[in-house]
């Protein structure tokens, strides 16, 4: 069984999978979290959603598997809610630590609440507390999330990571019901 995927998996060729790679690699290099120039008006279509989740989800994983789901939010009040707490979180390690927040940050901060939609990707469980376990955990979701924000740039839709609000995990659950 073994022998057969491996030959499967050496028919494959790679160069002509992509039509333009300098496309490909544009959106690699150009993929950046997007704080500033979010287009807040811009609505996103459900199918734009579903079909940048399929590509998430062939992403690869760590042993944990495959223990991601994606919740979707739209509605404006979950949205603000979950944005008053990111902004919580962002002045506190501001604070904490003593530093100013950039003025990407600060844009991001005032109208996070006015995106969209906001796609929060989760994992099932979580890791132990050995490294090993970590790494596993968060190799699992992790590759899942950055597919799912470069399906997104390729439709021209901008993303940007608020894994911070980790830091909260009972207070989004329970403004999510989940």
């Amino acid at each position: 069984m073994i022998e057969c995927l491996f030959r499967y998996c050496m028919k494959v060729n790679l160069p002509n999978m992509y039509t333009d790679i300098e496309e490909f690699e544009y959106i690699l290099k150009s993929a950046r979290s997007v704080r500033r120039k979010l287009d807040f008006d811009r609505p996103i279509s459900h199918e734009d959603i579903e079909a940048c989740i399929d590509v998430a989800v062939q992403a690869p994983t760590g042993i944990s598997g495959e223990n991601w789901r994606f919740l979707v939010i739209t509605e404006t009040e979950l949205k603000a809610r979950i944005a008053k707490i990111y902004c919580e979180i962002m002045r506190e390690i501001s604070s904490g630590r003593g530093i100013e927040l950039k003025s990407t940050q600060r844009a991001l901060m005032e109208r996070l609440h006015e995106i969209p939609c906001m796609i929060m990707v989760y994992a099932i469980g979580e890791p132990d507390d050995n490294l090993s376990s970590q790494v596993g955990f968060f190799g699992s979701i992790l590759p899942a999330a950055w597919s799912l924000m470069l399906a997104m740039r390729a439709r021209g839709i901008g993303t940007t990571w608020t894994s911070l609000l980790s830091a909260r995990p009972d207070s989004i659950a329970r403004i999510l019901g989940v």
